[in-house]
């Protein structure tokens, strides 16, 4: 049996129709993993014409896993003036699609959504919280109450409708977003073995620039890099010798440098930009003393549970999952760069509590291993696909 997956990544698609991706974590693993149970992937996204492949970029479709672009839009505006050309596209493969897994919120599924026939099934995989994702700070655009009031209530919607549900976190994303039917909380997160440290990082007292760092997306400020750039000046100036390392890309990297800049600290913040492999991202996780993700909204977070895997102590929001990885001591309300601050200064001057931090995440890392993971999903997906068996066999 097929299955369309629809997402709302974005590619780049290239002349013999194969999907790229800057992203490590959603190249060509991360979607095979639907193979174990369908026979075939058709994965439909929104993707933009590249004549080569970008330099570096990880391939995601392949064998089993086929490419269906979506015209490229990025914002609401570009998503409107799109909008009958991509009506058209997803309307020439819902027909012929039998099974259909939706990773929501993504407005692709959305649209998948409106041209289904009535009772047709699907399941879905809930991966974040629209709520949260308009949040104040969190993005900027004028019409952002009217989306935090709109595209939460599509969610609830979607999710009460389907068939199935998955959502990446345990409890949170299930009470503001339930599913009457099957119902399973289990993280997209891939961690393998060798993305597992084998021990938990010494007591460090070396006197030298603590360094803090942050992977996530720039292309929004979901993740607040805003936030932290502002907390990590209010730590500098209080003494704190420590420096800021982001990854990540997006249309903000120029406005966050500019902040740097006017708060001073450029010298202390290294933007890398978009690491394309896994074992780059990992290397600069090992290289740092204090991962920080003061995010306004999270599923659960893949970049958090990462760095968890390396041992490497965490701070984070109080948002979404992250208090399923996370004990209340190492967490920070939304937006507030003076907890943000404080919690930093806590953290770095307490060699001994960043000892237990580094054993304390390792130990919960290992809960999001693919070993553990895996039959979970597996069980999901034969559910899905039992169902859509069921309804193809009762139409026919």
């Amino acid at each position: 049996m097929k299955v369309l997956v629809t997402a709302s990544a974005r590619f780049a698609i290239t002349s013999d129709g194969n999907f790229w991706t800057p992203n490590a974590s959603l190249g060509y693993y991360l979607w095979a993993r639907y193979l174990e149970v369908f026979d075939e992937v058709d994965l439909m996204a929104r993707a933009e014409l590249h004549s080569e492949p970008p330099a570096g970029w990880n391939l995601v479709s392949g064998l089993g896993i086929n490419a269906v672009p979506v015209p490229y839009f990025v914002g609401a505006w570009e998503f409107i003036k799109n909008y009958t050309n991509i009506r058209r596209k997803i309307s020439t493969v819902v027909p012929n699609t039998e099974a259909l897994l939706l990773r929501i919120p993504c407005s692709i599924g959305t649209e998948v959504l409106h041209l289904l026939p009535s009772g047709r099934p699907y399941g879905v995989e809930v991966v974040a919280d629209s709520y949260d994702a308009f949040a104040p700070g969190s993005i900027r655009h004028p019409l952002r109450p009217v989306f935090r009031w709109w595209f939460p209530r599509e969610l609830k919607h979607q999710c009460a409708g389907a068939g199935a549900a998955a959502y990446v976190t345990r409890e949170a994303l299930q009470r503001r977003y339930p599913c009457p039917n099957l119902s399973v909380g289990i993280s997209d997160v891939n961690l393998s073995d060798q993305a597992l440290i084998s021990a938990p990082r010494s007591l460090c007292r070396e006197t030298r620039p603590l360094t803090l760092i942050f992977v996530g997306t720039l292309v929004q400020l979901y993740k607040a890099p805003d936030v932290l750039l502002d907390a990590v000046a209010v730590c500098v100036r209080e003494g704190l010798d420590i420096k800021l390392v982001l990854v990540g890309e997006g249309q903000y990297r120029t406005e966050l440098e500019a902040q740097a800049t006017i708060l001073g600290i450029s010298e202390r913040v290294c933007f890398l930009g978009q690491l394309v492999s896994s074992d780059a991202v990992r290397a600069q996780l090992d290289r740092a003393d204090l991962f920080l993700l003061p995010s306004h909204q999270e599923g659960l977070p893949r970049a958090m549970v990462e760095a968890m895997a390396r041992a490497l102590p965490c701070v984070g929001s109080t948002v979404g999952g992250i208090p399923e990885l996370l004990p209340s001591e190492d967490l920070v309300p939304p937006g507030d760069v003076a907890a943000l601050a404080s919690k930093i200064r806590e953290v770095v001057t307490d060699p001994e509590r960043m000892a237990r931090m580094s054993a304390r995440n390792l130990e919960k890392a290992k809960d999001y291993t693919d070993e553990v993971l895996r039959e979970q999903r597996n069980e999901f997906y034969r559910y899905v696909r039992e169902m859509t068996e069921a309804w193809l066999k009762q139409k026919n």
